[in-house]
């Protein structure tokens, strides 16, 4: 059974996925002991909180026809799939060396990867009648994420 989603829950999951990524951010903030990192991954964390205003402004602009439901859900089991969907798919619980700053982006490079082959993945799933265009928004901001990761891990000679 197939299921299409609107824009309108992928910017609910891109609203919880940059949640994730600034939980992520500040978490590995509080186990490094570089004050330099701590305050860049903070910056991170702080970039992801933007990210997730820029989100959900979009998503308070939607028309109604980007907000329709395709599927009946009285019980709001999609809103639920749908968060666990984004909890799992992008920042979720890795093993990874907290205390190394070059691992920490690593991990946040490889999950902006993820997220961007989630967004797209997504975005197959969303009919044009639905703001599939919208999604494209979304991939923009997950590639500046990449930019700037890669950029900082440049510095490491990786």
């Amino acid at each position: 059974m197939s299921h299409d989603f609107n824009v309108d829950e992928v910017f609910e999951m891109a609203e919880q996925v940059e949640r994730n990524g600034a939980k992520f951010y500040r978490d590995a903030a509080l186990n490094i002991d570089d004050e330099g990192a701590k305050k860049l991954l903070n910056e991170f964390a702080e970039m992801e909180d933007e990210h997730e205003k820029t989100f959900a402004a979009l998503r308070s602009e939607l028309k109604d026809g980007d907000k329709q439901r395709t599927v009946f859900d009285p019980e709001g089991e999609s809103a639920l799939y749908l968060r666990a969907l984004a909890d799992t798919r992008v920042f979720f619980k890795k093993e990874i060396d907290t205390t190394s700053l070059k691992e920490i982006l690593k991990a946040a490079l490889t999950a902006e990867k993820d997220s961007i082959v989630f967004y797209l993945g997504m975005k197959d799933l969303v009919p044009e009648k639905l703001g599939k265009d919208k999604i494209d928004h979304i991939i923009r901001e997950e590639m500046g994420h990449i930019k700037l990761i890669g950029g900082k891990l440049k510095a490491f000679k990786v």
